[in-house]
Parts: C-alpha cells; structure tokens; sequence
C-alpha cells in the first residue's frame, strides 16, 4: 500500500545545528531533505543545490512573481524559501520530506499543510549557541550578537511546535527524529486505509 509520505518541519536558531542533524538524517532510506532557496552568500563549506540553492535577490523576487516559492521569509536582509516543485511528488511517494525552515516560513507551511509534523531544534543553551557561531568563523562580532538576539525571539515561537529537540550529543538528536518520525508513521490518523484494507480481508 502506497501511503502518503510526512512532511516533516525543522526550525530553530541559527548555530543549533540544523544541516549537521540533517546530514545524518539524510542518510536513512525514504528521508527525503527538501532544498531551501536562499539569496546568502554561501559559506565555504556549502554546495549549491545540496545545502541550498544560492540564488540573486532578482531571481527570487521572479520565482515569487510567477508563484514558484511555496513559502519564504526575510531573515537577517536575505531571502529563504523553499521552492513548490517535487515536495508532492515525494509526498504521493511515500517519502518522507524534510524542510529546513525559519520561524515564520514554518508557521505558514502548517496552514497550506495541516497534517505537517513541526519540530524545532533546540541548543543545550545560550551559551553553547554563541560558542558555536563564534566558532564557525562566518560571522563578525556584530553579526553573531544580532543572531543570537534574533534565536532568543525565535526560542520563544518553539512552544508551537510538536516536538522540541536539543542537540547536545548529535547522535541523540538524530535518533529523537527518528524515533519521532517512526511515531508519526503510526498515528492512526495516517492509517485510516490500512485499517479498511484489513477488516475487508476478514
């Protein structure tokens, strides 16, 4: 039985770890990471198209015109959103679709997809946060205090999620989102047509 896929949100602050879990997650069979659009500048680690797609604002500003972006938002003076094309598909597949997502960009893929599985990655602390953004090297002094303000406003918004996560020990974390997604995979309100199939077998 071909059941529809999860669609799976992750948030959370800037340095909480999200494209490491994610990496790790990644590699579990029918785990597929949606590509985010974003009008940064990539960082030197990054691969355009697998961490996201790094696009001009004037590219962006087109998709949005011609209704290609399902959701983006403003974070920092640059653009993130995550381009329509393929996530249905890979739901009607079965798969299940993980999107990278900011605060605001989550909140608005919960109303356009109710059944939506939200999770928001939490750090072990503030001050292991700014540890961790001073120890990536990609930000100044200015820029690093202006995010750690913005992840507090952000921290607050995680009540409105389903589940919250802390990415302390990575493997922990991996392994909460497994166990949430193999949850999920279970509700009975995703198995409404294997229970049918089944009484109609007796």
């Amino acid at each position: 039985m071909n059941k529809k896929g999860i669609l799976l949100v992750l948030s959370g602050p800037s340095g909480s770890g999200k494209d490491t879990v994610l990496n790790e997650l990644a590699k579990d069979d029918g785990i597929q990471l949606s590509v985010s659009m974003t009008t940064r500048a990539k960082r030197d680690w990054e691969i355009d198209g697998t961490h996201y797609y790094f696009v001009t604002p004037e590219y962006f500003k087109r998709k949005i015109e011609a209704d290609e972006v399902l959701e983006y938002t403003v974070y920092s003076g640059n653009y993130y959103g995550t381009p329509k094309a393929a996530i249905d598909e890979w739901l009607n597949e079965g798969k299940t679709v993980v999107l990278k997502i900011e605060v605001e960009g989550a909140a608005n893929i919960r109303r356009i997809y109710p059944d939506a599985v939200s999770v928001f990655l939490l750090p072990p602390s503030m001050k292991v946060l700014e540890e961790r953004l001073f120890r990536r090297e990609s930000e100044d002094t200015e820029e690093i205090k202006r995010r750690l303000k913005i992840a507090e406003s952000e921290i607050l918004q995680a009540e409105y999620y389903d589940y919250v996560v802390v990415n302390d020990v990575l493997d922990y974390a991996v392994s909460d989102l497994r166990t949430i997604i193999s949850a999920e995979n279970k509700k009975t309100s995703r198995n409404k047509d294997l229970i049918n199939k089944i009484l109609k077998r007796i």
